[in-house]
């Protein structure tokens, strides 16, 4: 099967990032329900823009990142969730 490229480039200082999914099962084998899932925090970037003026952006794609919880706009591409933000809100590239 082909991958097919997502048709989205961010502007400006912006970054596509995948949210890693969310833990299902705790570290002692419990179940978590949907309600009570945590929002992750973590991702991987998608793509990148260019930047501003007297402004290169530091992240680059397939980095993996940390970010703040309420960090982003949600968007869905071809059925899969994404995180649209400005490189400031990412914390850290792990």
């Amino acid at each position: 099967m082909k991958k097919m490229a997502l048709k989205i480039q961010p502007l400006s200082d912006r970054v596509l990032v995948e949210p890693e999914a969310a833990e299902t099962k705790t570290p002692s084998g419990l179940y978590i329900p949907d309600s009570a899932k945590e929002k992750p925090q973590q991702g991987k970037v998608i793509a990148v823009g260019k930047g501003k003026k007297d402004y290169d952006m530091t992240v680059k794609k397939g980095d993996i990142v940390l970010y703040g919880k309420y960090s982003g706009s949600e968007l869905k591409l071809d059925g899969k969730d994404y995180l649209i933000m400005r490189e400031e809100d990412i914390l850290a590239i792990i």
